[in-house]
């Protein structure tokens, strides 16, 4: 038996939930779904020491603040915990253990499977980060056998590692963080470009006060947006390699006796090689290379004619060539903060307004779809 809403929303995680919130202000007929266990799921399973980068005030989604004091730096689980509360003190309507494998449309309505359940909507809000499908580079596979390899969505914290030293493969957020988790531990070194840093200390009292209000707020939330020249500029940079670090600086990596070296370019005798030929005996590498998003289950044309294949082509979330789909929580949707705590709320009161301002289908056209 199908099941029938005006909408449905494909992910529980924060761009989903925001965007519940403003339907259910709307008084829209919806259901989110999702494919974990439980609410806030993609945060637990993070590395163990992982806080957020940005003060508690900037980890809010619209509605309930984040508990405690605004000026800490909640760790994973505290995050996880808030998603779920903010689902039980809105009473939002999430069903869990619900993976989306097909998103199709026929005449009248959208299509959903999941598994052997069924679902048809007038409206499709995907809600799914851009961080599905970890990349490993091809050249993983020739690293001898007795090279330990994690991805950093796999990674939780040193015990897995075994003695010896480490490379860790992409100089990001991830990377410079992780890098710092292990160097008490083992000989750590840190390959990849250069991706440039905020200028502060987020703890700092003029990080928590000026600084990271004036980059969430202001450079982040308003200068960096599609609707910029400057955000159009600089947004296909941002998507291939991401944003500069937030929290660590070269002066913490150095202080942790992180060496930094070149990127690495290949293997040789099953060893990584980094910048023109630099051999690392390493006994361990942690790919921190980012990930790719995965809409294969989406049957709609919607992908034809972009640079990026695998991003739908949209304004803002709304896809013009399949009227009532949209997307919330893409990297660089519409603001570099569009997959951000202080970004989604924005992005799903957008999409939700666009959404409302469509003819709603009267109830017999409804169920003879």
């Amino acid at each position: 038996m199908t099941e029938r809403y005006e909408t449905v929303v494909i992910g529980g995680g924060q761009a989903g939930l925001a965007t519940g919130y403003y339907l259910q202000s709307r008084d829209q007929d919806f259901v989110i779904l999702d494919a974990g266990d439980r609410v806030g799921d993609p945060w637990r399973k993070r590395w163990d020491s992982l806080r957020v980068f940005t003060p508690a005030r900037f980890t809010s989604l619209p509605g309930k603040a984040f508990p405690g004091s605004p000026s800490a730096f909640p760790g994973k689980d505290a995050v996880a915990d808030y998603l779920e509360s903010y689902v039980e003190h809105f009473d939002l309507p999430v069903e869990l253990g619900v993976r989306v494998d097909g998103l199709k449309r026929n005449d009248s309505s959208y299509l959903l499977t999941a598994g052997d359940r069924q679902y048809a909507a007038d409206n499709v809000v995907v809600a799914m980060a851009s961080y599905q499908i970890p990349t490993i580079p091809d050249f993983a596979d020739e690293l001898a056998d007795d090279v330990v390899q994690l991805h950093s969505s796999g990674y939780r914290n040193p015990d897995q590692l075994q003695d010896g030293s480490v490379l860790v493969v992409g100089a990001g957020n991830s990377g410079a963080e992780i890098s710092i988790d292990i160097a008490d531990e083992h000989e750590t070194w840190l390959s990849g470009r250069d991706v440039g840093y905020v200028p502060f200390h987020v703890n700092s009292r003029f990080g928590r006060h000026i600084g990271v209000p004036f980059v969430m707020r202001v450079l982040y939330h308003r200068v960096l947006t599609t609707d910029t020249p400057v955000g159009r500029r600089l947004r296909p940079k941002l998507l291939s390699q991401g944003g500069p670090l937030i929290r660590t600086k070269p002066q913490d990596l150095a202080a942790a006796s992180v060496e930094r070296v070149p990127r690495m370019t290949d293997v040789r005798d099953g060893r990584p090689v980094v910048g023109d030929d630099q051999i690392l005996d390493v006994t361990n590498v942690i790919w921190c290379t980012g990930f790719q998003p995965d809409f294969s289950w989406i049957d709609l044309p919607i992908f034809d004619g972009q640079a990026n294949p695998k991003e739908p082509i949209h304004e803002r979330g709304v896809v013009s060539d399949a009227p009532g789909l949209y997307f919330v929580g893409l990297f660089f949707l519409y603001a570099l903060t569009s997959s951000l705590f202080t970004g989604v709320g924005r992005d799903a009161e957008y999409v939700v307004d666009h959404l409302t301002s469509r003819p709603r289908p009267s109830r017999t056209d409804r169920l003879s779809a």
